[in-house]
């Protein structure tokens, strides 16, 4: 199928609102749209990065089974994973021309990546990567070594060593980390990807959706465990992957207050949903390699109720009020410390209580680039934080704001996240955000 014909098939997939008119691409449609993706993202923001970060060469080493986490993004869809070692170079040699890709291994690595040894013609497959290296006399070698994040931190000890093993003294001392590019890879997403990611974003809310309906809860029956394992069952059916299990928890009048760290190692505890029950779930899937995270509320009517009672409705309008805060501040250049400084402050001299703890998404959940604020480090974050935020990029808005309920005698965390994308001048959710609870039904009585 052309790449064209794949993204407008996808794009009338959910026409319909209903849960059982979700569509998902084909494994063949899909791979086609994730190669074709990959070729254009090498063409177009490979060369941006390695330019913005003033290296002419970067290498990514994995070895099969211990694969670094970037290059997994750069492996066609057939692909699951590196084979034997697996290094791939990439080459800038400036003068306008194109980039060198080159598959140091047994293989052509997709359509990119070309083979550049064979161990029949060429001996040892280190001793020849290292002759590579030295005809091209690059400026700056980049391999994935970071202490601040994990997913640019690919290079194993023994890669290393054998690579330096193979380069001279002086190429040794151009060996230098690729944490900004390798998080920068990972973060930028391209136009092709943002056609098709309101739509992945879309199946997301419409299954969380249908997990807080009647067809799956029955108030007084119900557990929260019983719908955790429905998602997990519901994304299986669909062909789909999740990258964590689905957490659903209950808040309720008469409980008792609780932190932020018992509240989330509580969070799997299973209990039988009540009609007055303010619900609340975290779930995401991976589709065509992108992820989406969200967390949003549901309420369970009791008996003559039409609606939530009011105090909860303000209590959501304050955690939307916060997501305005925080995104307000998104400028290009600020770091996740300064961004979360300045909404925090704001959000005192608003009255809300408040806790941030946004981080970027794409090809991972919990993905690299500007952390903004953890749930237990609400005065920066050393490292992350220290990110700047770039344009062309995902971030999952998390946080939670603290209203109080008088009816219920306590405070009420209402617990939001939704995926949004920053252009550069502005920031917009990807498939909207939940600016009203779910209602769930009693079952109507029998007459």
């Amino acid at each position: 199928m052309k790449f064209k014909a794949v993204v407008m098939a996808a794009l009338v997939l959910l026409a319909g609102n209903a849960p059982a008119e979700v569509k998902i691409l084909s494994v063949r449609a899909q791979a086609d749209v994730i190669d074709k993706w990959l070729a254009t993202r090498v063409e177009t923001v490979l060369p941006m990065l390695m330019r913005r970060n003033e290296v002419d060469m970067w290498l990514i080493i994995s070895r099969e089974y211990n694969e670094d986490p970037v290059i997994r993004t750069f492996l066609p869809e057939t692909w699951q994973a590196a084979r034997r070692t697996t290094i791939l170079m990439i080459y800038d040699a400036g003068n306008g021309q194109s980039l060198e890709t080159l598959a140091v291994a047994r293989y052509d690595v997709g359509d990119t990546f070309k083979q550049a040894w064979d161990q029949e013609r060429d001996g040892d497959q280190w001793q020849h990567l290292g002759k590579l290296i030295a005809e091209r006399q690059p400026k700056a070698i980049a391999i994935n070594y970071s202490d601040t994040f994990a997913l640019a931190d690919g290079i194993s000890h023994t890669e290393y060593g054998l690579l330096m093993g193979v380069l001279s003294k002086e190429l040794q001392a151009r060996v230098v980390s690729a944490e900004n590019l390798a998080v920068g890879w990972l973060e930028t997403r391209i136009a092709d990807e943002m056609l098709l990611y309101p739509q992945i974003c879309r199946i997301a809310h419409e299954i969380l959706a249908e997990g807080l309906s009647d067809s799956v809860i029955q108030p007084g029956i119900t557990t929260t465990n019983d719908v955790e394992w429905w998602y997990r069952e519901r994304v299986r059916e669909l062909k789909l992957s999740t990258w964590f299990h689905p957490s659903v928890s209950v808040e309720r009048a008469g409980q008792p207050e609780v932190d932020m760290k018992t509240a989330i190692a509580t969070r799997h505890e299973d209990q039988v949903i009540l009609p007055g029950d303010l619900l609340h779930v975290d779930f995401g899937i991976t589709y065509l390699r992108l992820n989406t995270d969200t967390q949003q509320h549901a309420y369970v009517l009791r008996p003559g109720e039409t609606g939530a009672p009011a105090e909860l409705n303000r209590a959501l309008a304050r955690g939307n009020r916060l997501q305005d805060i925080l995104t307000s501040h998104f400028v290009s250049g600020r770091t996740g410390n300064e961004i979360l400084a300045a909404t925090l402050a704001q959000a005192k001299k608003e009255g809300i209580v408040a806790s941030v703890y946004t981080h970027p998404i794409g090809y991972h959940g919990h993905a690299a680039g500007p952390t903004i604020g953890m749930w237990d480090q609400q005065d920066g974050v050393p490292g992350g934080g220290d990110y700047p935020l770039y344009p062309d990029t995902a971030h999952s808005i998390e946080l939670y704001a603290e209203t109080d309920v008088a009816e219920w005698g306590k405070a009420v965390r209402i617990k939001l996240e939704e995926d949004a994308y920053f252009d550069g001048k502005k920031t917009w959710y990807i498939d909207g955000r939940q600016k009203a609870f779910h209602l769930i039904p009693r079952l109507p009585a029998v007459q």
